[in-house]
């Protein structure tokens, strides 16, 4: 009984996906422009509604035989948003930011003008790369957000766009740190201090700022200890005045207990000049 139920269900499937498929290229090959568009848009929001790529790019198909019929025509703006849009629902972010900026160089003064520079603007964020891979999308997607940010500075999206453009901008700088990092870490230290210092400079208020300074520092001091006899004293007298600046702002930093290990190192050699 079960399986008998199982293989009716399965035929009745067959059939629907059958019917819809031909219904499908019908309207691929209709010429009713009317009909083609009002079966486009509703692949296109059941597509939506359920999440479904297969609906969506079916329904991206459809638009894009309609686009040079619809232009100029008052569906014509209708349906280039619902192109974009389309291609921002399936993750085609790429296509997604295309299709809005010609959507809002064609209609500025849309309805959807708003919705469609916070979409293209999060689909350059959505392009971001990991922070230690070039990140000429993640510059982009900063300028897009803060572009949408001050067109519409309380617009519906401004909080979402606001925390888009800080985790990139932090992306930013950890890419950053993480180079000043890497010369740390082979030992060019001289190196290390410039980087850190520069990233100190250029990113104030940087979750890894406190790191920074340690870092610079400890850059400091290994290349003190590490110089020739002629250029210790100077390069030790350099990194205890990192080591003040340090304590400055993180006078309970978590780089306390290591900093004040090589403090006492640095003072014990210091005593013999």
């Amino acid at each position: 009984m079960f399986l008998q139920m199982m293989k009716k269900g399965i035929l009745l499937l067959c059939v629907l996906l059958t019917v819809s498929c031909g219904e499908y290229q019908k309207m691929l090959k209709s010429e009713d422009t009317g009909e083609k568009y009002a079966y486009a848009e509703n692949l296109y929001n059941e597509g939506v509604e359920e999440d479904s790529n297969r609906k969506l790019r079916k329904a991206l198909r459809l638009f894009e035989q309609l686009m040079p019929q619809l232009r100029g025509k008052p569906q014509g703006q209708r349906i280039s948003y619902l192109v974009a849009d389309a291609y921002y629902q399936v993750g085609d972010y790429l296509l997604a930011s295309f299709e809005f900026e010609r959507f809002l160089q064609t209609y500025p003064e849309s309805e959807k003008a708003e919705e469609a520079m916070f979409k293209m603007a999060a689909s350059n964020y959505y392009e971001s790369p990991r922070y230690f891979l070039d990140q000429t999308e993640t510059d982009k997607a900063i300028v897009l957000l803060q572009t949408y940010l001050d067109t519409y500075p309380d617009g519906e999206y401004a909080e979402q766009a606001n925390d888009m453009a800080t985790e990139l901008r932090i992306k930013l700088e950890k890419k950053a740190y993480e180079i000043a990092k890497q010369y740390h870490k082979t030992m060019d230290y001289k190196a290390a201090v410039v980087s850190f210092d520069n990233f100190i400079t250029t990113y104030p208020g940087s979750p890894f700022r406190e790191a920074a300074f340690y870092y610079k520092f400890d850059s400091a001091y290994e290349l003190a200890i590490n110089s020739y006899l002629q250029l210790m004293e100077e390069r030790l007298v350099e990194a205890k005045e990192y080591y003040t600046a340090y304590r400055k702002y993180y006078p309970e930093g978590e780089y306390g207990d290591a900093i004040e290990a090589s403090l006492d190192d640095i003072d014990a050699r210091l005593q013999n000049f």
